[in-house]
């Protein structure tokens, strides 16, 4: 009998075998057909990179059962990539990325390699969301967020979203999470300072380190939503076009 259940493309940033993912490949089990493709190894922040200058290994593993696995190499984007053109030879019907280890909420929406990886979903043309929790320990535990993410991929395979339009959703690090609330992203930034140390050589060598500055109070932000206990859901989008301003530069004479 033919598969006519949603095929579910699942990836991630923190490695095929971090503890966030096998939490998002047991929800996605229960809505359709899943296909994992996800690094080999760690690639947190690193945002939309893709490998042009070695070469890409994929490799078919066996992690849970029939749950068809595959590493890869690269970055987040290249496992999207590897995943529309490799393996699947097609669009899947929905791509969920994370459930990452730490937020991605605010201005840490440009670094994430979970949401740069449903970002290159959405680019393909396929409903997309990144998922993240405020706790970064390897054992974290996820089972609170787990009828939300199962909701919200309900909501997106139901309704679709807009064109360009990916979700990124974050949710705190609390037992009894409120609800969610569709969020602006807050205005904020990091205050980078790098720890200069001496390698046993002598050498010097620097540790990015930071602060996270947040110039925005309003009540309607994903940082306000956790920090009042409940999961975010911000509509982001790739085109970073800043149209409100073309009227100004019109203007310009050259």
């Amino acid at each position: 009998m033919e598969d006519t259940r949603p095929i579910i493309l699942v990836v991630n940033d923190d490695g095929i075998t971090a503890r966030g993912i096998k939490f998002l490949i047991e929800v996605a089990s229960q809505i359709g057909k899943v296909v994992v493709v996800a690094p080999d190894s760690p690639q947190s922040a690193m945002g939309h990179a893709i490998t042009i200058s070695k070469p890409l290994r994929l490799d078919k593993v066996e992690l849970y059962q029939d749950i068809d696995m595959y590493q890869c190499s690269g970055t987040p984007v290249d496992c999207v990539k590897l995943a529309v053109n490799q393996v699947l030879h097609r669009k899947p019907d929905l791509c969920i990325s994370g459930i990452n280890h730490g937020l991605n909420n605010s201005i840490n929406v440009l670094y994430s390699g979970t949401m740069s990886a449903a970002m290159e979903g959405a680019i393909e043309g396929i409903p997309s969301i990144g998922f993240s929790l405020d706790d970064y320990t390897a054992q974290a535990d996820f089972t609170h967020c787990l009828p939300f993410v199962k909701d919200i991929c309900l909501q997106v395979l139901s309704n679709g979203l807009p064109e360009g339009v990916l979700l990124n959703v974050n949710f705190p690090n609390i037992k009894n999470i409120k609800g969610l609330k569709i969020c602006r992203q807050a205005k904020a930034k990091w205050k980078e300072e790098f720890d200069e140390r001496l390698d046993p050589n002598k050498r010097k060598y620097y540790w990015l380190t930071g602060v996270f500055q947040l110039m925005d109070e309003g009540e309607d932000t994903d940082v306000w939503a956790l920090k009042n206990g409940y999961g975010s859901i911000v509509p982001v989008q790739f085109d970073l076009t800043a149209h409100h301003a073309m009227a100004d530069l019109n203007n310009w004479v050259f």
